[in-house]
């Protein structure tokens, strides 16, 4: 059983920043790869950034520059750093751990809430 627990959502003004946190627990894999998925409401999930066990780090276009995505093997955490925040990234906003073994395993948060004001 794999357990993702998020925390550091809420409320801030544009040009504000938040950062996001999401501990993974239970059995996972040392080899995974960690990220956060938005739903902005009437649109579907998107990916915003993912990074793997060794770092390597994929973004969206649209918070390249803004957001940086980092992780703690030794806790199995991942964090997300919001900076520069629009309107537009307003969301729920979803962690994820993924992993292949013979078959793709996926895991989700609960989702935190993330709303930026003009």
């Amino acid at each position: 059983q794999v357990q993702l627990v998020e925390s550091g959502g809420g409320l801030v003004q544009a040009g504000g920043s938040l950062r996001l946190s999401c501990a993974a627990s239970g059995s996972v894999p040392s080899i995974n790869v960690m990220g956060w998925y938005r739903r902005a409401p009437g649109k579907q999930r998107e990916l915003v950034a993912t990074i793997t066990t060794v770092g390597t780090t994929d973004y969206a276009d649209s918070v390249k520059g803004r957001f940086t995505i980092s992780r703690d093997n030794a806790k199995n955490t991942v964090y997300l750093q919001m900076n520069s925040l629009k309107p537009e990234d307003t969301a729920v906003y979803s962690c994820n751990v993924r992993w292949y073994w013979i078959r793709q395993y996926d895991y989700w948060g609960q989702g935190t809430q993330v709303t930026v004001s003009s």
